[in-house]
């Protein structure tokens, strides 16, 4: 007997499926900023301290159909003249100290449960790229532009160690662009044409857990 093909969304999320997805992410947004809220305002405090500026990390990116967008974050970085990429390794000497707790226990992420609720990003979803990337897709790689951006997602948890990652190569953007993104592309692509909300609530569970997706 043969193994049945998953079914694909060539044109991207059914209208039901679309419905789902949001009215799942709304709920969650705002019950999310309810209890979390007080850690925001305390993270955005001890980043204010620590890199003597607003604790908050404003950047554009690319969002759904192509759209650019302000993510928001807990800033974890100082500004260095000699280092300008959008590239970041482990050992990136823009992080602060405090900035290197907030990005391993994901707390820096947090904020952008407000970009959840402006309807610019949803819990699970590719993750939103800096222009330059997502916006320069062509072809079928498009399906990807037909979802919101997400928090977490199969090429989030399967690259969870990606700084460390490229902190090991002689060219991080070299490697980055060349092995990292074809491969992220190809997992966000599944991810579409294959979307279930189950899948979704498995990805939201194991970025909880703190648990790396397999291949």
């Amino acid at each position: 007997m043969t193994t049945a093909e998953p079914r694909r969304h060539p044109a991207g999320l059914t209208l039901g499926q679309r419905v789902i997805k949001r009215s799942f992410d709304l709920g969650m947004a705002f019950a999310g900023l309810l209890v979390v809220g007080p850690l925001i305002m305390c993270c955005w405090i001890g980043a204010s301290i620590n890199t003597r500026s607003n604790g908050f990390f404003l950047q554009e990116r690319i969002g759904k159909n192509g759209r650019p967008f302000k993510i928001i974050k807990i800033k974890t970085m100082r500004p260095l003249a000699h280092l300008d990429t959008t590239v970041t390794t482990h050992h990136d000497p823009r992080i602060t100290a405090l900035g290197h707790f907030f990005r391993k226990t994901k707390l820096d992420e947090l904020p952008q449960l407000v970009n959840i609720i402006m309807g610019q990003m949803s819990f699970v979803g590719p993750r939103p790229d800096a222009p330059g990337y997502a916006d320069q897709l062509v072809g079928e790689d498009r399906i990807i532009l037909t979802v919101r951006p997400g928090i977490t997602g199969p090429a989030s948890l399967y690259f969870r160690d990606e700084e460390i990652l490229l902190g090991q190569q002689s060219d991080p953007e070299h490697y980055n662009n060349e092995v990292l993104y074809p491969h992220k592309v190809e997992l966000n692509k599944l991810y579409v044409e294959n979307y279930s909300f189950c899948a979704d609530l498995r990805y939201i569970r194991q970025t909880l857990s703190g648990r790396r997706m397999d291949a």
